[in-house]
């Protein structure tokens, strides 16, 4: 059995976040699925299944558990099928419990990905434990079906700021949400964000509790970050940049009150033969 390993959000090997794609004509068991995400520990392995040229359902793993959105890891997935799997220039990938992304790859090798917005509403009364999670002051809280947003006052505190991963586990912990699409309770991760004068903002991502302590790149958390910072700036197309050790870019536009359309570029590392 065939799997990739790509780089997502960047145009460097050793950049953005790196990703497991295997393109299957069936699923295979869930415990199968899991024990292979273990077994690459990667922040994602996505594991896609043919239906048509054009059409392709998709799934997620950690290395500890299954999740409902990853944006890198769809990114790696489109960037396969495009180079090995089908001339098509659009896709369109089946997500359960959040529809359709459609999928687009330009001349110059971008791929579009078109994105439901997972918006972001200010919270006040915040839990007492996000006091802990940093080591730097933070502005304004906000939260989305995926995680609390803490904004920080500079790029530079985004930069420097060190996570308390043992806090970030207890917050995840005791504080869960309820999400209407999957009926299901969340435990929500972490994202601290600021303006930046070379992007338009910066962020890093924290999920301790699912395996990993620092993502690299997280798709689908900007998703809810852009249409934040399109408010808060005034503009709705914005270069985000991810200040993990690794680095990514993401190219956001705001579509509509609904959709965005998040974009980048991948550089393929490995391909490997597995044997199961």
């Amino acid at each position: 059995m065939k799997m990739y390993q790509v780089d997502a959000f960047t145009q460097q090997l050793f950049k953005g976040n790196p990703a497991a794609v295997l393109v299957l004509d069936e699923w295979l068991d869930d415990a199968l699925m899991q024990k292979i995400a273990l077994e690459n520990n990667l922040a994602e392995t996505a594991f896609v299944k043919k239906m048509d040229a054009e059409n392709y359902a998709i799934r997620w793993f950690t290395p500890i558990l299954e999740v409902d959105f990853c944006g890198h890891a769809t990114l790696a997935s489109a960037f396969v099928l495009f180079e090995h799997y089908t001339a098509a220039t659009t896709l369109q990938f089946h997500v359960e419990n959040l529809g359709i992304f459609i999928i687009q790859r330009n001349e110059n090798g971008m791929i579009h990905m078109n994105f439901p917005i997972r918006r972001a509403e200010p919270l006040l009364n915040y839990p007492e434990l996000l006091n802990q999670v940093i080591d730097q002051p933070f502005e304004e809280v906000y939260i989305n079906p995926q995680a609390f947003i803490l904004v920080l006052k500079s790029a530079q505190a985004v930069q420097d700021a060190i996570p308390n991963l043992d806090a970030i586990q207890k917050l995840a912990a005791s504080y869960k949400i309820s999400t209407a699409i999957t009926a299901k309770e969340d435990q929500l991760d972490l994202t601290i964000t600021a303006a930046s004068s070379k992007y338009d903002y910066i962020a890093r991502y924290f999920a301790p509790h699912k395996g990993i302590d620092e993502d690299p790149v997280t798709g689908s958390m900007h998703t809810g970050l852009a249409p934040l910072w399109a408010e808060k700036l005034s503009k709705d197309q914005l270069i985000a940049y991810q200040a993990s050790a690794r680095g990514g870019e993401l190219y956001c536009k705001i579509l509509n009150d609904q959709r965005i359309e998040i974009s980048g570029y991948a550089q393929l590392y490995m391909v490997a033969e597995l044997s199961l």
